[in-house]
């Protein structure tokens, strides 16, 4: 199966699964046209872009409410927190990195809380 996600101003606002068969049969890239194609033939518009549920291409897989990086070519989750900035390679970052073990982002005071284990 292949997944199709819908761009709307940059945000992918759905994303449907189509038949292998309906795309060709091949693989992305040259799955993508073949399946945008069939896509319209059943009356759906908009932009269309095909995603990989295993992430193999375009970064990740898109979600609903992920964002479309399209000079990057790559989907992206959205802002955690809003603290956060994304990086070079479209991965959220903390304004400090994360201690090792078990810990939490705290927005309110801007650092990390260590989890209790057990």
């Amino acid at each position: 199966m292949a997944h199709f996600a819908e761009i709307s101003n940059g945000i992918v606002t759905q994303v449907i699964v189509v038949n292998n068969a309906d795309c060709g049969g091949g693989e992305f890239p040259e799955s993508e046209p073949i399946g945008q194609a069939f896509i319209a033939s059943i009356g759906l518009g908009g932009e269309w872009l095909q995603t990989s549920y295993h992430s193999n291409f375009r970064k990740t897989y898109a979600g609903i409410g992920y964002a479309y990086d399209a000079e990057a070519d790559v989907f992206f989750s959205p802002q955690p927190f809003p603290s956060w900035t994304l990086d070079s390679n479209h991965d959220w970052q903390p304004p400090t990195p994360k201690p090792e073990g078990n810990w939490m982002w705290d927005e309110s005071e801007l650092s990390w809380v260590e989890v209790p284990v057990g």
